[in-house]
């Protein structure tokens, strides 16, 4: 297992925006949100993972991106247990929206997942692709 530590690159070609970031491991949706009673909250592993890509969206310096967007994530488990590589899906993205790298996460419009081998702590390389205004 390997250690890659979280960075972020920002590429902009002839008008569209290429965002390239390296995050922590996205916690399972099963593990993203709790509830009590009729109650549903963010859970915090939840709380951690979104504060911790903000911080890294952050240092990146990018403007939000307002129109449609291509996601593109390598998710590198922690262990070799069993797992859904979709259930990252949707916590990777509201923590996307919640760091400002779109307005919303109905945006996307092509969302691709791959797992990767286990690294230790588990990581996630993500790559986002402005569409366009469409």
């Amino acid at each position: 297992m390997q250690e890659v530590p979280q960075q972020a690159e920002l590429g902009s070609a002839e008008g569209f925006v290429l965002i390239c970031l390296t995050l922590p491991l996205a916690p399972t949706i099963n593990h993203y949100y709790c509830q009590s009673g009729k109650r549903k909250y963010i859970s915090k592993d939840g709380q951690k993972f979104r504060a911790q890509v903000a911080e890294i969206v952050s240092a990146a310096g990018h403007p939000t991106l307002e129109g449609r967007v291509a996601l593109f994530a390598s998710v590198y488990p922690k262990n070799r247990i069993r797992q859904d590589v979709d259930n990252r899906a949707k916590p990777l993205q509201d923590a996307l929206t919640h760091a400002g790298v779109w307005l919303d996460d109905s945006q996307v419009d092509l969302l691709v997942l791959a797992r990767q081998q286990v690294v230790k702590g588990g990581q996630m390389k993500v790559i986002i692709m402005e569409l366009g205004n469409d």
